[in-house]
């Protein structure tokens, strides 16, 4: 059994920060969430900020939406030219991708600093383009709504997902020992 923990020390390492990762972030995340019902914002804070920046965006294409907290879907119903388009919960706000991608860089960490740099840069990243896809997104269900199933169900997590795989392929490829050496 010794030998074959030292034989895959490396991926039972990469299981284990993965996993711990995941487990610790999502718990802290569980308890934000359960630490704002009942706050100032509806549903919670970065849900709530994310229907309104994916509103501004809509506006700032021309756009007139306007959002409405709904307590039944618990989250915020996106209207564009007074017609329902799109409900704005929890589970859209990119925080849940953000601490995958996250368990992922930190289960591959070695430098301290390119580690976190990349940790924040991707974050950031993940979070602008959630932004922009639930504001085209929005547009588009506006425009097809007979598509909401495709369009919500697969086109659009792929884009989110399809993303962040780049940036684990990204932080894998910086990670890889230079042959030049």
């Amino acid at each position: 059994m010794k030998e074959l923990f030292k034989k895959y020390k490396t991926v039972i390492r990469f299981v284990g920060l993965f996993m711990g990762t995941y487990l610790l972030m999502s718990v802290m995340y569980g308890l934000y969430l359960k630490a704002s019902e009942n706050g100032s914002y509806f549903p919670d804070f970065v849900t709530n900020l994310v229907a309104r920046q994916s509103s501004n965006v809509l506006g700032a294409f021309g756009h007139n939406s306007i959002l409405v907290s709904d307590s039944i879907v618990q989250g915020m119903l996106l209207t564009i030219d007074n017609e329902y388009t799109v409900s704005i919960v929890e589970g859209c706000n990119s925080i849940g991708v953000i601490i995958l991608f996250m368990a992922f860089v930190v289960a591959f960490a070695e430098d301290f600093k390119k580690t976190l740099l990349f940790l924040f840069a991707g974050a950031v990243l993940i979070y602008i383009v959630n932004i922009l896809r639930i504001a085209i997104l929005t547009v588009a269900l506006y425009k097809y709504p007979q598509y909401e199933n495709l369009l919500h169900s697969v086109v659009f997590p792929g884009i989110i997902y399809s993303m962040v795989f780049i940036l684990w392929m990204i932080w894998v490829r910086m990670l890889k020992p230079n042959s030049a050496k």
